[in-house]
């Protein structure tokens, strides 16, 4: 599947894989989390089971790692309809993320703090901690929230390129707009679920496509100039 010489399979492959992948780490991150289950303050939830809250924290961190790097790709079936906003989306979608994956260190200074305080002191010294001005501009807001919205504006630029039907993005506008709003319990599962099929059905069309079919997305060269189109065309 992967051949690194091979630029149009590897990164068409790569898209494919990641579109699945990623939104999947996120929904068995929820189902692992202990404070899905237990109390919501993470600084009980996670002392009563250190392990699957260090493993929820490791697949939400590298969920938003990886969809950021496959919406990344997915935006070349937007090459000719759906350009600007697909940019503008994907821009998002990579800065959000990332600032969510960053918030993630959080974690285990709940952990630390449940160790050592009562639940009702470890909240007053994590809220002094991170309500600090430059802890919320640089990790916060308004940057958490680039991530969903991109990410719908991203879907709705393959429904314009003709690439994604109307259910997923709507899957996807359940996942990340409506889901976000929706608090952490077991509720939110499947919320998280929902973008785990649409962006997997784009994961297995991507996947399905010949170099041909992928390569076709490339702008026509003009003559003389060569474009990942005609070198792929000279290299096959």
């Amino acid at each position: 599947m992967f051949k690194l010489n091979d630029s149009v399979r590897f990164r068409r492959s790569v898209t494919g894989l990641l579109l699945i992948v990623a939104p999947l780490l996120q929904l068995i991150a929820i189902l692992v989390d202990p404070g899905t289950w237990g109390d919501d303050r993470e600084s009980v939830s996670f002392g009563d089971n250190p392990a699957l809250a260090q493993t929820q924290s490791a697949l939400y961190h590298w969920s938003w790692i990886l969809l950021p790097i496959a919406i990344l790709g997915v935006l070349h079936v937007a090459r000719r309809r759906g350009v600007v906003l697909a940019h503008i989306g994907g821009g998002l979608a990579v800065v959000g993320f990332m600032a969510l994956s960053a918030m993630l260190m959080v974690d285990p200074v709940e952990w630390y703090l449940g160790q050592h305080n009562t639940p009702e002191q470890a909240a007053v010294i994590f809220d002094e901690m991170y309500d600090l001005p430059g802890v919320v501009f640089a990790f916060q807001m308004p940057w958490i929230f680039f991530g969903p919205i991109g990410a719908g504006l991203v879907a709705f630029a393959l429904r314009r390129a003709g690439f994604a039907p109307w259910w997923v993005v709507g899957a996807i506008l359940l996942g990340w707009w409506v889901g976000f709003l929706i608090p952490y319990s077991p509720v939110l599962i499947p919320f998280w679920a929902a973008p785990v099929a649409g962006f997997g059905y784009l994961g297995v069309k991507i996947l399905r496509m010949s170099d041909a079919e992928w390569i076709s997305y490339y702008p026509s060269a003009a003559p003389g100039v060569t474009t990942p189109d005609s070198y792929a065309n000279t290299t096959a």
